[in-house]
């Protein structure tokens, strides 16, 4: 796989214009200490049940592992996002 030099370009609703059902799911998305919402949730801003979808399955991942401390989920997570190469 060759690496672009041009970024990817998604349409997105910026977040601090959502309203209606994306005003709803703000909360559940934009970082406690900034409000900003990552990238990777904004991706579904056109399609608020794409992301309610998202949050589901990342609800469920996280959830479905209560045999683990929240740290060591996360840590899981860091680590497969980094074997995956994602960035973020």
């Amino acid at each position: 796989m060759t690496e672009s030099s041009e970024p990817a370009w998604i349409e997105t609703v910026p977040a601090e214009a959502w309203t209606g059902e994306l005003a709803e799911l703000r909360g559940t998305c934009a970082d406690r200490e900034t409000g900003k919402v990552d990238h990777v949730l904004l991706v579904h801003s056109l399609n608020p049940r794409g992301l309610r979808g998202h949050l589901a399955v990342y609800g469920a991942a996280m959830a479905g592992t209560r045999g683990l401390r929240k740290v060591d989920r996360e840590l899981i997570a860091l680590s497969v996002s980094q074997l995956n190469g994602c960035h973020y």
